[in-house]
Order: C-alpha cells, then structure tokens, then sequence
C-alpha cells in the first residue's frame, strides 16, 4: 500500500471513528488512535480545513501504528512513514501537511 493510500486510509477512519472521545460498551470514554501523525516528537490529526497552502518539505512523520477495533481482523493501520511540509501561514507546532506529494498532502493539526 502507498503512503498516500495509507494516509487516506487513515483520514477515512478517522472520520469514520471520530478521532476523539466516544462512547464505549461500559459507557466510558474510549480515545480513537485513528489518524494519528507524529512528527518532530508532536502528535497531530486529521483536520477538517482543506483550504491550505503547502510548503516546504520538513521531514518525515510516522503514523502510528492504530487497532481501533481488535475484534474486526483486518482493520488495523500499520506504522508507516510519509513526507511533513509546512503549512503556509501556520507554526508546525500547530500544523503540518503530510503526503508523498505536495500536491496529495493532508492537514493534520495539533488537538
């Protein structure tokens, strides 16, 4: 699977999933792990906003490894790597981009 296949897979998810607090069986909050990049030792999901400038490359990020539904076999993400850019007009302390291109790049936030 490509990276780009990757992360739009896990932006998929992380729709799907919320990327947040839900409602669990036993009525506790359960936290999504769905969408989750980490780079430059900061962890960021998937944002909304596809109104965005990208920029420069700045590295590579990790997504991480995420089994947000262990008794569905065949659903988990594993951990891969993909390019971070700058987002023009945003500190990367807030957000980046993320994608093997510049142009299949996704916003990904601090939450």
């Amino acid at each position: 699977m490509t990276t780009a296949r990757l992360v739009m897979t896990v932006a998929t998810l992380a729709v799907v999933l919320g990327c947040s607090s839900g409602g669990s069986a036993g009525g506790e909050a359960a936290v999504s792990c769905a969408g989750v990049v980490t780079h430059e030792k900061r962890d960021y999901l998937p944002a909304q906003d596809e109104d965005f400038t990208v920029g420069e490359r700045l590295g590579t990020a990790r997504i991480l490894e995420c089994d947000d539904t262990p008794n569905d076999p065949g659903v988990a993400v594993p951990e891969s790597t993909t390019n971070a850019y700058l987002v023009e007009g945003r500190d990367p302390a807030e957000a980046i981009a993320v994608g093997d291109s510049p142009a299949l790049a996704r916003l990904v936030e601090i939450r």
